[in-house]
């Protein structure tokens, strides 16, 4: 099984309110709601963080739950944002994100 990085579209406007994401896509204005789970994966997804890092760091650390069961949910809930253009995937760590960093030090 391979790494899956999850990073944030830059083609939507988002917004943290009372611990629900708000999400408007740029494309087409289509509002967007993200339960505590998806806005935590939403708030990790740097590029640079794999989806078991982030399932082992924060979604289990947050809810009581199997790193393996918690997984395959947050596997499903990344691939169904992905589909609606809210998240990007990818089996290698965002390159963008590397040079942002490098530029940064």
């Amino acid at each position: 099984m391979s790494e899956i990085y999850v990073s944030r579209s830059t083609a939507v406007a988002a917004r943290e309110l009372g611990g629900e994401m708000m999400i408007m896509s740029a494309t087409d204005s289509t509002l967007f709601s993200l339960n505590e789970t998806a806005t935590i994966i939403w708030n990790a997804a740097d590029g640079q963080t794999s989806l078991a890092e982030i399932v082992e760091c924060k979604i289990c650390q947050e809810f009581n739950v199997q790193p393996e069961e918690a997984y395959r949910d947050a596997q499903e809930l990344v691939q169904q944002l992905a589909a609606l253009g809210i998240l990007h995937l990818s089996e290698q760590p965002s390159r963008e994100t590397l040079l942002e960093v490098t530029h940064k030090s």
